[in-house]
């Protein structure tokens, strides 16, 4: 199949960016894809939840410069490859918003990689700025987390609207995969929110949610994937069945 370079994104900060990332990345490898994870977010939580130890290149390197990204190999999930992020990535906006096509750094970087793996998955950082505009146009899909609360739902539609654009002015092969409900447990708010997403977007909500479960929360502490460090938790098998429902989604159309 060609490579699925998925944006996972969503403004607000809270909603399991991250932990879709490292989870939903884990899981694919178990499907015997090759994946690639990409930590575009100045608190660099992808790369410690995942990688011992500081990187000697970032993503924050390959973007000045233009030049390839640098790829750690996760030995623990084997077919899981990252490419780390530091606290340096807070002032790449500033330095290359002077670049000529400033908007496609990350793809032509992305470019040179692409062919190596299934899946690249990009951990983009909680707003709407320059890297996230990078993320989109360099992307195939996009999938938004959200959990199922009122706040985060009316924000929904400023990520949509950016979404358009760039397929708009940016990326016309850019495609929404989907809308991901997470921290997900039974009360009669999420229900009703949940009724809401899906009466207003039918398929395009993910018929997998993400149950709340602390095992989540746990693993990145542990520097393991859900699925090592608690594969029976609600978690683990949330994250298989996203996985399992991305590749029917995204891959068969």
């Amino acid at each position: 199949m060609s490579t699925k370079i998925i944006s996972i994104c969503n403004h607000k900060g809270g909603v399991g960016k991250t932990t879709t990332v490292a989870s939903l990345g884990a899981s694919l490898a178990r499907l015997g894809r090759s994946v690639l994870v990409v930590d575009l977010d100045a608190q660099s939580n992808l790369t410690s939840s995942l990688m011992v130890g500081e990187p000697e290149r970032t993503t924050y390197e390959a973007m000045k410069e233009r030049k390839s990204l640098p790829v750690v190999e996760l030995p623990s999930v084997p077919g899981l490859f990252l490419s780390p992020a530091s606290l340096d990535l807070a002032g790449v906006e500033l330095e290359i918003a002077s670049y000529m096509e400033r908007e496609k750094i990350l793809k032509d970087v992305l470019d040179e990689v692409a062919g190596d793996y299934d899946y690249i998955l990009l951990d983009c950082p909680p707003s709407l700025g320059l890297l996230t505009l990078n993320a989109l146009t360099a992307s195939t899909d996009v999938l938004i987390p959200l959990t199922a609360e009122a706040l985060p739902s009316r924000g929904l539609q400023r990520i949509l609207d950016i979404v358009s654009m760039t397929q708009k002015r940016l990326n016309k092969e850019l495609r929404l995969a989907g809308i991901l409900i997470t921290r997900y447990e039974k009360s009669n708010l999420t229900q009703t929110v949940e009724e809401a997403l899906r009466g207003r977007y039918g398929s395009l909500v993910f018929e997998t949610k993400i149950r709340k479960n602390v095992s989540l929360a746990e693993a990145p502490l542990a520097m393991r994937s859900i699925l090592d460090y608690a594969p029976g938790s609600n978690g683990a098998k949330d994250y298989k069945s996203l996985a399992q429902e991305i590749e029917k989604k995204i891959v068969i159309r």
